[in-house]
């Protein structure tokens, strides 16, 4: 059974190596009545007893690491403090 889904699961085009079982489920179904033949012309009854098999494979989630953020990000400063940098930059000439 688990070789079926393998197959078509594969058909489908998923990656049969990150597969897992969700949900299996087993239930009874209706019993088939044949006979079965014995010597001397005798027939015994054979019962069978079939089932109902529903199996549902996902693929596994891949956890993916949270890219680290960049130390080095741009710091929002004002247009006040940008002017005052400026003034005190060395080398900055200031007007009288």
């Amino acid at each position: 059974m688990l070789k079926t889904a393998e197959s078509n699961d594969e058909l489908k085009g998923l990656d049969v190596d990150s597969l897992v079982i969700e949900h299996i489920q087993v239930n009874k179904a209706p019993k088939m009545r044949h006979r079965t033949y014995r010597a001397h012309g005798w027939t015994n009854p054979y019962m069978s007893s079939p089932c109902h098999i529903e199996m549902i494979l996902t693929e596994k989630e891949q956890i993916v690491p949270k890219p680290e953020e960049e130390v080095a990000q741009k710091k929002k400063i004002s247009q006040k403090k940008l002017k005052k940098q400026k003034l005190m930059a060395p080398g900055a000439q200031v007007h009288k």
